[in-house]
């Protein structure tokens, strides 16, 4: 850590003013400090690139730019706070704060429930505090992290946070830096986790500057789906990798973050010796550990690579955690039939699904008929609760035309079905907002870009789903929602007061009850086995004094062979509390079969200690 230590970028507040540190390959660039009294300063070279300057006697709340070859002022790469958005000038900003938080560590991963969220369409104020003001309804339901899409500052009033330029600086439509140390202040105060969303493989394609600083920035020989590859193992990469990994420590140390989902890391290209994802959880564990604090580092990746998550002494990346879409992907299979593009590599049958939970992903080795090549690696002895799963996310929901999620697209029961298989996994479940109470807002992809640009997304965003047949006339693609309209990003907001509603309460219960009866069961340390029956799919967790017995039904009816599991009926997916029109309870006839009507679940415990 020494080595990056004196690396750091951006302006850093001292007791007699602010120094600035910035990469730049310019032959002139100077700090421009604007206020009653402007002046300008000169920077000095380092050995190791950048460029710096001291100024005394400046304070907090300053703003700055860079007069780079006589054009400028443009705003600091590594700028803490971009009040008037990104294309404005930088402010220096005070990292102290009252934190109340000492001791806190986020829960090992046998005991986590994930919460992903959007800040700016969680609440309708779409800001840092009132979320806040929301936490305490994430602790009553069992979760215990709630995870950021990106927050580093974007173009315009609203974005996904996958157009970020500004990765130091907390999204100005959300609140100012204070306000996101106070969420996480009061989250910790909860018990709950905060983790941050980072985009470490492209910039957006608005407000990034950073070319203007150094090209080595960016990869030569790279390009990404989003914009041009960031460079990680070309000359100048030294500090490109520095400005990342610097990045993440920043949002450890000045707001107690307590993990980081790194975005599609399948979109890091590095040939270095060691690569940069090992380079990044490596520093991040061991500084962690210098405050007395642990972090976990969570990979998004489409590979099922079992290297993300081995350790460096086995050539692996050190990584705690991989979102693992493959369960996902057989569900929504199953329930909503999808068929096009990626979903061809799934059939939803539910002996699938159970290997899926078997082993944390699907996919080791065999072909994949939309890659047309072999995809995924054995996940041998990895902890399965180090794969994250889902049956919603911001991808999965957001990314399909009119984002629709998938409780809006199957029946209750059937969502009860799937919740109950997601909520008693192996695997670490994750959460989309509002998906606890069936929320009926979709989440669809919103943008807010100037009037170039704008037009540009709104088109590409429906020619992207030419190729579906339901959307093969350009008739049909004006029904997809324009991402640059205002009313994208409003209807994607959350309705809390839904949840005042019956059924809509009816489905918190669900949740709430199944995430109470998780903690109950992982807190024994019992081993789980995952099968299927004639088209049921089982988990069972026991040792050898008790077990719990899961039973889902996701197709239809069915029955279990023989009799019933021993033990006690703890809950079916018909009880009244949780179903507004309940079938008969699966399970009651004492020596039966187990039979179910329709999309459903049981769970059985036998043994002492249950309630």
């Amino acid at each position: 850590m020494s080595g990056l230590d004196g690396r750091r970028f951006g302006a850093i507040l001292k007791a007699d003013g602010v120094l600035f540190q910035v990469w730049s390959a310019a032959s002139q660039i100077e700090l421009v400090v604007d206020g009653p009294a402007p002046s300008t300063h000169q920077l000095q070279l380092r050995s190791d690139g950048l460029k710096t300057v001291f100024v005394p006697g400046l304070a907090a709340g300053a703003r700055y730019g860079y007069r780079i070859d006589g054009q400028g002022p443009f705003p600091d790469p590594a700028a803490r706070f971009q009040p008037d958005g990104v294309h404005g000038l930088s402010e220096v900003v005070d990292p102290a704060f009252p934190w109340t938080d000492a001791g806190f560590s986020p829960r090992a991963w046998n005991e986590a429930v994930l919460y992903e969220l959007h800040c700016g369409a969680f609440t309708p104020q779409g800001t840092f505090a009132a979320a806040k003001d929301r936490l305490g309804q994430l602790s009553d339901l069992g979760i215990t992290a709630a995870e950021f899409m990106p927050l580093a500052d974007s173009p315009g009033r609203r974005n996904w946070g996958y157009d970020g330029v500004s990765l130091y600086a907390p999204n100005r439509n959300y609140g100012r830096p204070e306000d996101l140390r106070a969420f996480v202040n009061h989250a910790h105060s909860l018990g709950l986790a905060v983790y941050l969303d980072v985009v470490y493989n492209h910039f957006g394609p608005d407000g990034a500057y950073h070319r203007l600083f150094h090209t080595g920035f960016y990869s030569t020989r790279v390009k990404t789906p989003w914009g041009d590859s960031l460079n990680f193992d070309e000359e100048h990469s030294a500090n490109t990798r520095a400005f990342f990994v610097c990045n993440a420590l920043h949002w450890l140390e000045e707001y107690h973050i307590d993990g980081f989902r790194l975005d599609a890391t399948h979109a890091i290209q590095d040939r270095s010796a060691l690569h940069f994802l090992a380079e990044f959880a490596e520093a991040l564990h061991h500084r962690a550990a210098e405050l007395g604090r642990s972090v976990q580092v969570i990979a998004e990746d489409a590979r099922n690579l079992n290297t993300i998550l081995q350790p460096p002494q086995q050539g692996g990346y050190g990584i705690d955690a991989v979102w693992a879409d493959d369960f996902h992907h057989h569900v929504r299979r199953a329930l909503a039939g999808d068929t096009a593009g990626y979903y061809a590599d799934y059939d939803g049958e539910p002996a699938s699904i159970a290997r899926t939970l078997r082993n944390g992903w699907f996919y080791e080795g065999q072909h994949s008929v939309h890659h047309d090549a072999p995809r995924g690696t054995p996940t041998g002895d990895l902890d399965r609760s180090r794969f994250i799963i889902c049956i919603q996310n911001h991808d999965q929901i957001g990314n399909r035309a009119r984002g629709e999620r998938l409780h809006h697209q199957i029946p209750n029961h059937a969502h009860r079905a799937a919740s109950a298989l997601l909520l008693l996994a192996p695997e670490t479940p994750l959460l989309f907002m509002g998906q606890e109470w069936a929320a009926t807002t979709p989440f669809q992809f919103f943008t807010d870009h100037n009037e170039q640009l704008g037009p540009l997304v709104s088109d590409g965003r429906r020619r992207e789903f030419a190729h579906f047949p339901e959307f093969s006339d350009e008739a049909s693609r004006t029904s997809i929602p324009d991402p640059q309209a205002d009313d994208t990003f409003l209807r994607s907001k959350l309705r809390w007061r839904e949840r005042e509603q019956p059924e809509h309460q009816a489905m918190l219960r669900w949740y709430t009850r199944l995430i109470q009866l998780r903690r109950r069961i992982r807190c024994r340390s019992l081993h789980c086995t995952v099968g299927e029956q004639a088209g049921l799919i089982t988990l069972e967790w026991r040792d050898d004094h008790q077990a719990f017995t899961l039973v889902v039904a996701l197709q239809g009816g069915g029955e279990l062979p023989g009799a019933c599991p021993s033990g006690v009926l703890l809950l079916t997916s018909e009880d009244p509390e949780f179903v507004p029109d309940p079938m008969p309870r699966p399970g009651e006839e004492v020596g039966r079969p187990l039979q179910f009507g329709r999309a459903g679940c049981a769970l059985f415990f036998d043994g002492k200690g249950e309630d």
